[in-house]
């Protein structure tokens, strides 16, 4: 009997061993999750400083692009329209082409003659060049023939300018190679129309051909403004 007490008594005298030690490394263990949390807070918030300098950075190139190219163009006697948002360079498919073709007519090829030099010029040896990932030739179509009829045209239309602009008529083939690094070309159909004044459709002005051009970082800068809850 005495036995049996003692050996009772040696286990409470153990478990009360064994909870104190339990209690201190349940202690450590928090305190690892809390300097550890600690830490990625930290870098979390040299990782959000270094996005927002990249914002900055990014948005001052467009901004200041933006702003050369209306310089250049705003007064030009090609007619060419620049958004003041994106920096695309809009212009009516009537100087390029006939009603419903995608050849591109004489006065065409003397419009991007002229035009393109011009806009390579601002985009690749104003500085920008490092920061352009893309430079993008966009086919418009009006509601008229259906949407895949439109896309194809959309699509030729483009690709006529694009095969101009790389062949050896062109009279600045010193721009083609590194035009060739960086040219994409879309067709759009019918899916981003125009209106006018009033809000009203417009197909004159929704057949069209739009320069654009993609920033490098443009895809990070859309994920970092998500995670910085910008709009």
């Amino acid at each position: 009997m005495i036995n049996k007490y003692q050996r009772l008594l040696k286990n409470d005298q153990d478990d009360g061993h064994f909870w104190p030690s339990f209690t201190d490394l349940l202690t450590a263990v928090l305190l690892c999750f809390v300097l550890i949390f600690i830490i990625m807070m930290v870098i979390k918030s040299f990782q959000i400083e270094e996005m927002e300098k990249t914002i900055d950075q990014i948005m001052g190139v467009r901004v200041n692009l933006i702003e050369d190219l209306q310089e250049e163009f705003d007064e030009s006697t090609v007619g060419v329209e620049v958004d003041e948002d994106t920096g695309a360079l809009i212009f009516n498919t009537d100087i390029l082409y006939e009603f419903d073709e995608a050849n591109l007519k004489q006065e065409g090829f003397a419009f991007l003659d002229e035009f393109v030099p011009t806009y390579l010029e601002v985009l690749l040896e104003g500085g920008y060049e490092e920061y352009i990932s893309e430079i993008i030739v966009e086919g418009h179509a009006d509601r008229e023939g259906g949407y895949l009829y439109n896309l194809e045209l959309s699509q030729e239309r483009a690709f006529s300018v694009a095969e101009h602009i790389l062949s050896e008529r062109f009279p600045e083939q010193d721009v083609q190679q590194p035009l060739i690094d960086k040219l994409t070309v879309n067709g759009r159909s019918n899916t981003d129309e125009r209106t006018d004044e009033a809000g009203n459709y417009n197909a004159k002005d929704s057949r069209r051909v739009e320069f654009k051009f993609r920033l490098k970082d443009e895809e990070i800068l859309e994920q970092t403004r998500g995670l910085l809850g910008g709009n």
